[in-house]
Formats: structure tokens, sequence, C-alpha cells
């Protein structure tokens, strides 16, 4: 608009010279003539001032309609200015809450020893489980923060409050950073490592966390180190880990254009051995060993996943007694969704197991000795995601620590429907990976039904129904009334909302 009004004045101008230049011309030739009256004269004289006034308005309005452009930009230009003079808000704080409202009822299938009642096999109850949740970041530094609470409905402890989580994260260039704290962990798949969120308390893990991501590499190394207090010794017993001190390595990396990942795992795990004050058998740090592999292909609408892990070194038992371990898995798994309402999978899982009791020292009656454990454990994972909801063979554990492996092979299918409601069907064969001496391999038939339900962004409703055929080997290894039926059914009730964020 600037140039077009500068334009118009310079040819306004122009105009205006020209036309003092004609009338001075016709001013000459009106004198020359004698002929012309005064009457003309004046008229024509009065008409030149008329046009020449209108020229100078029409000059001076254009040129106040180019300074006004101009000064509108200076404006315009102080007050982009202006805005980016103003602090960029670098801080960011939230607060939120998760509720859970959990509900059981089980029919048979719990695990029971000799002396327990038959009742002890059947479950009624309502759980709740209330998380706080503070998060704080800003360039450089993030810090987070959980308070639970999580108790049967009625019962006595239901007034306590525990940290499940409270970490720091520094990060630095070069995608390096630094955490430190109590912490969730999940890597690939959870399967060896995962918080197993569907269980009422989840896991977490008080470590360090240092690594490097950037260019399609993750590399994470964890350290951890337990104690029961600051002043008591090394002696770690009854505490909120499972181990003692653990060392772990992951390695993760994506290929370009490619969707296709593959991460590798060593996990060196510190056991507490012995009694202390006893001679034969004195306190010590016993190390376990896990290492393995995770490949996930995902291409349009298929996923194929495949692990293999095998487990070394020592392991220790009830009674601090160590012994070897010699074990491993392996797993595949394919799912496909080649419309937007279905969905399909299948897998098998194969987890070693022991072809007899373990029996570390020698002496028990009826037992033979039997001193290197071939039944795989898969430590810390989401248990639930892979051998059933149930979580009946690794949650709860067989008679006398007895582990005769696991085979599970298992399809199912799932429905979709408008992004808020899921339904699925998954059938399980089960049946132990050891041949065992007086009873065939098969322990059941499963099949699980879930459904959901996201009524809102901050509310989902959950619930499922098992029902397990069990055989007699599973009734002799479990010691429960599974030889006929096991029925479990469940709901969960998730209210998320997010109560205050702020930027400062």
């Amino acid at each position: 608009m600037a140039y077009i009004s500068l334009y118009l004045y310079i040819f306004v101008a122009a105009l205006w010279n020209v036309k003092q230049e004609n009338s001075r011309m016709k001013h000459k030739r009106n004198f020359m003539n004698r002929d012309t009256s005064l009457t003309a004269i004046i008229a024509a004289a009065l008409l030149e001032d008329s046009c020449h006034y209108v020229i100078r308005l029409f000059a001076a309005a254009s040129f106040l309609m180019v300074s006004g452009s101009i000064w509108g930009q200076n404006d315009s230009l102080a007050s982009d200015q202006r805005v980016a003079l103003q602090p960029v808000k670098k801080n960011q704080l939230g607060f939120s809450m998760n509720l859970l409202t959990h509900g059981e009822i089980c029919s048979g299938g719990l695990p029971r020893n000799a002396n327990a009642s038959p009742g002890e096999d059947h479950s009624r109850f309502l759980s709740g489980r209330l998380r706080l949740n503070v998060d704080y970041q800003r360039s450089g530094l993030q810090a987070h923060a959980i308070v639970q609470n999580s108790a049967i409905w009625g019962s006595k402890s239901s007034n306590s409050l525990t940290l499940y989580e409270g970490w720091a994260k520094i990060t630095a260039k070069f995608g390096l950073f630094a955490q430190v704290g109590r912490i969730a962990l999940a890597y690939d798949d959870e399967r060896i490592i995962g918080p197993n969120d569907f269980a009422t308390a989840s896991k977490s893990h008080d470590l360090v966390r240092v690594g490097y991501e950037g260019h399609g590499h993750q590399v994470h190394a964890l350290l951890a180190f337990n104690q029961n207090g600051p002043y008591n010794g090394t002696y770690y017993e009854d505490g909120s880990q499972l181990y003692k001190s653990m060392q772990t390595l992951w390695y993760h990396y994506d290929v370009p254009k490619v969707p296709l990942g593959a991460s590798l795992l060593f996990m060196n795990i510190g056991q507490q051995a012995g009694v202390q004050g006893d001679a034969y058998n004195p306190p010590s740090t016993q190390y376990q060993q896990m290492y393995g592999a995770y490949v996930k292909y995902h291409p349009r609408y298929l996923t194929l996943e495949a692990s293999y892990y095998r487990q070394s070194g020592k392991v220790v038992n009830e009674f601090q007694q160590t012994g070897s371990i010699k074990a491993w898995m392996a797993s595949v798994r394919a799912s496909v969704r080649p419309f937007d309402k279905f969905g399909f999978l299948l897998g098998y899982d194969y987890l070693s197991g022991d072809d007899y009791v373990p029996v570390i020292h020698g002496g028990t009656l009826g037992l033979a000795r039997h001193e290197t454990v071939k039944g795989f454990t898969p430590l810390y994972g989401s248990r639930t995601k892979f051998y059933g909801l149930l979580d009946y063979f690794y949650e709860s554990a067989y008679i006398n620590g007895f582990t005769p492996g696991l085979q599970n092979l298992f399809a199912g299918g799932q429905f979709y429907h408008k992004g808020k409601f899921m339904c699925s069907a998954t059938y399980h064969y089960l049946a132990t990976a050891a041949a065992l001496p007086d009873l065939g391999r098969t322990l059941g038939h499963s099949v699980e039904l879930q459904a959901s339900y996201q009524f809102t962004k901050d509310i989902l409703l959950v619930a499922g129904y098992t029902q397990m055929h069990g055989t007699e080997t599973m009734n002799r290894l479990k010691q429960g009334s599974s030889t006929g039926r096991a029925l479990w059914g469940w709901f969960s009730l998730v209210v998320s909302p997010t109560l205050f964020t702020a930027k400062f």
C-alpha cells in the first residue's frame, strides 16, 4: 500500500506541473487576443485556481497516505520486536491423579498347601489404588514423582502411602542423559523388565540409569545396590526389591526407513545367599546372568516379534541355599490388523523346565539330589501380558519350588469400534516343557475374554473373564481344584484426570 501511494503522489505532482505549464501558455495567448472579453478572462482565471487547489489537496492526501503507511510499518516492526523481547516460559509443572478401582471373583485354580481348607482356592474382593503424580520439566532437567495408596477395600493397610516413582533426569548435548531415583522400568515387550501394571502394586526399581539416545541408537546402563539400612552391614533380606544388586546393559537400534527394531539385553543380578551366624551356610552374594535379544518388524498391517533369552550363573532358593541355573526361553508372535475393526494374533512361548524337583543339598527324604535348575524365570517382566491374565504359572509357585517350564500356544482376535470400544478373545493351550515321569505334559486349556470402553480421554472401563479347564497334571503340580475348571472374572475402572498445568 505504501508503494502504491508513493507512485500516485509522483503522478499527481507531475500532472500538476503539466497543468501549470499549459495554464501559462493559455494566458499568454489570451492576452495577445484583443477580442477576448474581460469577463471570460476572469472566469478562466477562477477555473484555473480551482483546479490548482484540488490538485494540491489530492497531492497532500497522497503524501499523508505514504507517510501513514510508512509509520504503520514502523509500528508493526516495533510491535514484533516487543513480542520477541518478552521472556519465554521455560518451566512446566503438572499435577494429575490416577484412581484404579479393581474387583475380582475367582473359583478354583489358586495354589494352596496340603493343609489348607478347600475354600482357599476361592476369592471375592474389591481393591483400590490411588496415585498422585507431579511432573516438572525445563530445558535439560525433568523430575517426576508418584505417591500411591493401594489396598483391599476395608483392610487396615489402606492408610499407608508409598513412593512408587520419584526420579530426576538430566539431559545434555549429543543425546546423553543421567537419571537417578525410583523408576518404573519398561524395555522392549516387557517380557523380562516391565512394570506389570495389571497388578495393583506394580513394580519399580531404585537405581541409576545413564545412557545415550540419538540417530536410531539407544544405549542404557542401569546400576542398583540395595540395603535394609545404613548401619547393619551389607546383608540384605526382606527388602523392597528382589535382588541385592543389579547391573544391566540394554542396546536398541531402529533401522532407518525400515519398520524394524532390534534389542540386546545383558543383566548381572546379585542375590543374597547364606544365613548370618551359620557356619555351614555363611552369607555371600551370588550372581545370575540373563542375556538375550528381541526383534520387532512392523510393516503397515503386520507385526512380527521374536525373542530369545538365556539364564546362567547361580540361583538362591527360599532356604538361602545356592545352586546353578542353566535355562532358556524363546518366543514368536504375529499379529495382523487388515481392517480397521478387526485384528488377529498367533504365537508360541517356550520356557525351559526341570525334570525333577531341584534339591540343592542332599538328605531330603524321597527326593534325589538335583543341583542345577533348568526352569526359566522371567524375572521382573509384565507376566500377565504373555502367559494369561491369571498369572497362573510364574506369579504363584508350583509345589516344592518345582519349575517344569511352560509351553504356551495361543491364538485370538480383536474387534474395534470408533476408537472407544475394544473386545478380544484368546485361546491358550498350556503344557509343561519337561517330560514328567508319571504325568502327561498337558496342563490345560484356557479361554480369555476381555472388553474395554473409553468413555472420555481420562475414564476407562476394562472387564475380563477367564475359564480354565485343567488336567490331572495341573492338579498334581498346583495342588488346587483345577481338574474340573477354574473361573475368574474381573473389572478395572481407571479415572486419570489432569488436575493442574502451568508454564512460567
